[in-house]
């Protein structure tokens, strides 16, 4: 039996398709069996094993693309880099080297300044907080005021 490798790609992720030769990016996936491709083309039989096929986003078509990951090259893929306070890790943003994207592996928001993860609660607390980090936490808080 044939070992292999699973793939996960994140959200985002800039791909090229091997034979089609499109680029987009990945948004989400899907179950639907009967759009599932393999090497470009719709699949005749809907039936195969695997249990979802990634969405790819190409910039100025309406309609997504569908293709299973191993039709699919990633050309910047989300990398993970070592949180300074935690030490957990976080991904960065595909397509920005060391951009942070989002939470860290600890569930606090990480400053895309510092590097750093931080709860709310110390975000909004002058002594404990990262001043980059308590500019958005307000700016975060007055837009939900709104």
């Amino acid at each position: 039996m044939p070992n292999s490798i699973e793939i996960n790609l994140r959200d985002g992720t800039l791909v090229r398709h091997k034979t089609k030769g499109y680029e987009g990016k990945i948004e989400g996936t899907t179950a639907i069996k009967a759009c599932f491709t393999r090497g470009g083309a719709l699949l005749e039989t809907p039936i195969t094993k695997e249990a979802f096929q990634y969405r790819v986003v190409v910039d100025g078509l309406s309609m997504r693309y569908i293709a299973p990951g191993e039709d699919l090259e990633i050309l910047d893929a989300a990398e993970a880099i070592l949180c300074i306070r935690c030490q957990k890790s976080f991904y960065s943003k595909p397509g920005l080297t060391g951009k942070a994207g989002g939470r860290c592996a600890c569930g606090a928001w990480i400053c895309p300044v510092c590097m750093g993860c931080q709860t709310e609660e110390a975000a909004q607390n002058k002594a404990t907080s990262c001043t980059h980090q308590r500019k958005r936490f307000l700016k975060k808080l007055a837009s939900e005021k709104n």
